[in-house]
């Protein structure tokens, strides 16, 4: 039985250079989540200890909030890189499927 041979000649790119890459990027985007995770908890930390000795003093209701905010807003940005750059991985590996779709579906035609 001959051996069936699905590369391409005719693509641009390599494919598990491709699928390197897409791994590559999902994993980056975990470390990506890890440091954003370990700056908020760092920040509440700091925050919390700064409360409990007293050195927060006469603030209101809204100096707080503000101040809890300023916290918070690097961990959103952190959440939106991590999707961010989970959507480029499987975007890659979605790319790579519609690509070998066409070109099978042009063969068997």
């Amino acid at each position: 039985m001959a051996e069936r041979n699905d590369k391409f000649l005719g693509t641009y790119f390599d494919r598990d250079a491709v699928i390197r890459m897409a791994e590559v990027i999902a994993i980056l985007s975990w470390v990506v989540a890890g440091f954003y995770a370990l700056d908020l908890l760092v920040g509440v930390g700091v925050y919390l200890l700064q409360y409990m000795r007293g050195l927060i003093v006469g603030m209101g209701f809204t100096g707080n909030l503000q101040n809890f905010l300023y916290i918070l807003e690097p961990a959103l940005r952190g959440i939106l890189y991590f999707a961010g750059l989970q959507a480029a991985s499987k975007g890659l590996l979605i790319f790579l499927d519609i690509e070998d779709n066409t070109r099978r579906a042009a063969r068997h035609d």
